[in-house]
Formats: structure tokens, sequence, C-alpha cells
């Protein structure tokens, strides 16, 4: 199962993604990168609340992060071919299609939601974990809550991970 998180700018129709994460259970494998939004022309929104959420400041974005191109040949080498999950699939579906347009590239791999690993039942369990989690908004703390509720629901064990 391969998880994948992703931060952004805000939540408004300009937001675009800052910060990725995704882990793969089965293989251990995982990577986290920041997204340099100069390496965009028209990424200039940015929401201070958003920031105060996930503590990513832009000077942070600008010195370590990566280009939009980079980012998406770097998830595309990664994840080929690949299923990979997010519990929040509208946001990080949008976030991924402005990533890909604004580097002129198609992803390699297919976002699906929840559902595609849980069912109804487990689909509840799931979000009463996931409401008791401590999110810190930060992608890979993100992806790793989001295995272990998923792993917890599935285990049996909804009570807690």
């Amino acid at each position: 199962m391969i998880c994948i998180d992703l931060e952004a700018s805000g939540l408004a129709v300009e937001s675009y993604p800052i910060e990725v994460a995704w882990a793969c259970t089965d293989s251990g494998r995982s990577d986290s990168f920041l997204i340099n939004p100069a390496s965009v022309s028209d990424w200039t929104y940015w929401d201070e609340y958003a920031e105060e959420l996930h503590g990513i400041e832009p000077e942070l974005l600008q010195r370590e992060g990566i280009s939009a191109a980079q980012a998406c040949e770097r998830l595309n080498r990664a994840l080929e071919g690949q299923q990979v999950i997010s519990d929040a699939f509208e946001y990080d579906s949008f976030w991924l299609n402005r990533l890909y347009q604004a580097a002129g590239m198609k992803p390699e791999f297919r976002l699906t939601g929840l559902e595609s690993v849980l069912g109804g039942e487990q689909l509840l369990q799931y979000r009463l974990i996931a409401r008791a989690q401590f999110r810190r908004h930060r992608a890979m703390p993100d992806v790793v809550d989001l295995i272990n509720a998923i792993q917890a629901v599935q285990n049996g064990r909804p009570e807690g991970t």
C-alpha cells in the first residue's frame, strides 16, 4: 500500500502544492520534498493561516524546494504504475493536477481515495481514528498517521493506532 499527502499554499482555487510525501508499507520506501513556487510563474497565492498550520515559510521553499518539473519527475520515477492512496482525495488530486499542469506533464500513477482500501464500516472507523490523531500538517508525519489509521482499521483495532 502506498499513501501520499500534500501540503499547500492554502485552500483557495489559486493554491498550489508546496510539500509532498509518500510511503509504501510493502517496501518501506518513502520520499518527502518541498516544492519551490518560484519555479512556476503564476504560483503567487499565499495564505498566512495555512502557513500557521503547516509551519512552512516561503523562504524555506525558495531555499530547499525543488522545481515543479523535478517534483513530477521524482514522483513518476518512484510511483510509476502504482495505485497511490489519499485520505483527502479531492484536495490532493486538485494539487497534483496543478503540479503536473505547471510542469506540462502527466502522472504515471493512479491516485485513489480511501474507498479503494476500506469499505463502508471501515471508512467510519477510519474517520473516528483520524479525528483522534494529532495531525501535524506536515506531509510525512501525516502519511505515517494515515498508514497507521488504515492499518488499525484493517487489523480490527479501531479503538486506536
